[in-house]
């Protein structure tokens, strides 16, 4: 066998990860399952003839999928390796400029949910032979200076190919970023489109199977003993499970730990499905979109355990959530930048699995004291009959957003994934949906970016059937987000993907509207109507004539429209039910009144508001601001410590 073999850049990168495979215990799947591509001058002539050229030779080699949106792509990327646990993702190309930046967004969100996914975006040209070339940027200060390293904040690893014998060390370097648990995100590898289509030997070598095995390193002896040692002395100790307990399957050694502890669990966005909820210690999401369950006892919390949460402000009620003064942390997580949050002394810097196995051997023997038991068992009757009461249909023609996430939530299977990202949903959600297995609840909240559910949804719906997982993907999204993404539509038609996705019409973007009126801004400009020109606003009472059901029927999906009416609930539950027995994807709209909200669980979320205004609404909102920062916990000490 000839030990190089001439190939183009591109060809070689293509080819290159079409062999890389992550290995997790006793799985073993390609990290790179594909490449999605949308081609433009900047990369048709190198990655997309190279892909077009193992679709010819070797057709199942390394899959070509198209999107109908760069940042579409990435999102899909997420949305599949999310599935996979992030042993999996796939590639992105795009050409220079636009193509290029429209993937930015994409790898904002993968990064800051410490989920990986690889862009490959073009570049302009190395060796400046043509130049400028059409959509360069060019700045006067630096004329090395490109598009892509715009990409260079947002990414975990970026590089770019100037010369093709730097391919080699840069892919490497890329699929240890992928497979990285503490890690990785985004994988930035710019391509000037002249250098992806140059040629060079290349070492069968490159070519070759190559495996990554995923790294679960165990916890350190004297640091879990400073853990237990904590734990074993709390009189109220508080779980927080966030995404890691998921990327690392711990949920059943999470099970195992507080079954034998007593000690209650509760979950961030990325950590729902760590615990299912009807298991008698999950007391539900935490932090501004929690539960009254959780945020009273964190808010009590001697000893708070966080495994695998990187403490966003939402997860932490922006610090006014634990309020106990003399609060300790025992961070658990492979990452050391997240371990170390709120000043703990406590971090155990290991895998969550290893860790929480580790811990129960540890805590054997221990358990909760009675009066804290029947308090958290208290306290989980009190919201899920709370919970109860917001799912039951109203009868109103307009029905409230609990209602409707009543109504799917009646109509879906335990298995079944729910995905949602931005909007009020999220929100309600957290609070109000039952989560019925580890796999069950995908919401992008980390970035909460607008217009990721349906691409999201495809990514999510793509990971279960290489799993061989033929569960329904319920997508719930608000008009609002909807207009900001909704072409991937036309990608599930074409392959064939079947989503179901149920669209919450309120004429506008009613979570931003609800938190424009707790800081005094009365929802302007937060809801859909007609331009005033002589208010010279959109504040008036005329709703736009925007269909929406229309618009997804021009994709040619199956469209059902639920119409407002007393029986609009019960409806929307047939028509989830026939949904999932359909096999194609189906829309469903409904209409929902933004007004009805869902049970308050007592989290705070710090949004400034001016300290002066003429308006009367703003004073108003600033007095309470006022009232309530207070309960926000500075990093160390108290606020009245010398």
């Amino acid at each position: 066998m000839a030990a190089t073999r001439s190939m183009t850049v591109s060809q070689a990168l293509i080819e290159f990860l079409a062999h890389q495979w992550t290995v997790d215990g006793e799985i073993r799947e390609r990290t790179i399952p594909g490449v999605f591509g949308i081609f433009g001058h900047g990369n048709v002539a190198g990655v997309g003839q190279a892909l077009k050229q193992l679709n010819v030779d070797q057709p199942d080699l390394m899959p070509y999928l198209q999107a109908r949106n760069e940042q579409a792509m990435v999102h899909q990327s997420v949305g599949y390796a999310r599935m996979h646990r992030r042993r999996g993702t796939f590639a992105s190309t795009a050409s220079v400029g636009p193509g290029a930046t429209n993937m930015l967004t994409g790898a904002a969100l993968a990064t800051t949910n410490r989920l990986p996914v690889l862009l490959l975006p073009s570049d302009t040209f190395a060796t400046r032979v043509a130049d400028p070339v059409l959509q360069q940027l060019e700045q006067p200060w630096d004329i090395g200076l490109t598009v892509n390293d715009a990409f260079r904040p947002l990414s975990k690893f970026f590089d770019r190919v100037q010369r093709p014998e730097q391919l080699y060390s840069i892919a490497l370097g890329a699929m240890r970023v992928l497979t990285d648990p503490a890690e990785t995100g985004a994988v930035t590898i710019a391509l000037p489109e002249d250098v992806q289509a140059e040629t060079l030997d290349v070492p069968v070598a490159f070519l070759q199977d190559r495996e990554w095995h995923v790294r679960r390193p165990l916890p350190e002896p004297a640091a879990l003993a400073r853990a237990v040692a904590a734990i074993r002395s709390a009189k109220r100790p508080f779980i927080v499970a966030g995404g890691g307990v998921i990327y690392s399957g711990a949920e059943n050694a999470l099970k195992t730990l507080v079954e034998a502890t007593g000690i209650p669990v509760s979950t961030t966005q990325a950590g729902g499905g760590s615990l299912v909820w009807d298991h008698p210690l999950y007391l539900g999401a935490v932090g501004a979109t929690g539960t009254t369950a959780a945020n009273r006892l964190a808010s009590e919390a001697d000893v708070v355990i966080g495994i695998g949460t990187r403490y966003s402000d939402f997860t932490t009620a922006s610090r006014a959530a634990f309020q106990d003064p003399n609060v300790l942390f025992a961070n658990i997580n492979v990452a050391a930048f997240d371990a170390y949050k709120h000043g703990t002394q406590l971090p155990v810097i290991a895998d969550a699995r290893e860790t929480l196995v580790a811990l129960a051997g540890e805590l054997a023997g221990h358990r909760v004291e009675g009066p804290y038991a029947e308090r958290i068992a208290r306290e989980k009757a009190e919201w899920d009959a709370a919970v109860d009461a917001a799912f039951a249909p109203s009868g109103r023609d307009l029905p409230g957003q609990p209602e409707i996430i009543g109504a799917v939530h009646s109509a879906t299977a335990p298995e079944d994934v729910i995905v949602q990202a931005a909007g009020s949903l999220p929100g309600d959600l957290h609070k109000l949906w039952r989560v019925r297995d580890p796999l069950g609840y995908h919401v992008e909240y980390a970035y909460s970016c607008m217009g990721y559910e349906i691409a999201g949804g495809l990514g999510v719906k793509r990971g279960l059937t290489t799993l061989g997982d033929d569960r329904d993907v319920i997508i719930m999204v608000g008009d609002g987000s909807y207009l900001m993404l909704n072409s991937e539509l036309v990608t599930a038609v074409a392959e064939g993907i079947k989503v179901i996705v149920i669209l919450i019409q309120n004429h506008g973007f009613a979570s931003i509207g609800n938190l424009s009126e707790t800081v005094g801004s009365e929802r302007f400009g937060t809801n859909y109507r007609r331009y005033d020109p002589e208010a010279r606003n959109f504040e008036g009472d005329e709703v736009l004539p925007v269909d929406l059901a229309m618009n997804a029927r021009s994709y040619g999906i199956d469209v059902v429209e639920i119409l407002p009416g007393p029986g609009s609930i019960e409806a929307l539950r047939s028509a989830v039910v026939a949904a999932k027995a359909s096999d194609r994807g189906t829309f469903i709209q409904v209409h929902s009144d933004p007004l009805i909200h869902a049970p308050d669980g007592e989290g705070w979320w710090d949004v400034p508001v001016p300290a002066v205004s003429t308006l009367e609404s703003t004073r108003r909102a600033r007095a309470e601001y006022e009232r309530l920062r207070p309960a926000q916990r500075p990093l160390l000490g108290t606020e009245d410590a010398p």
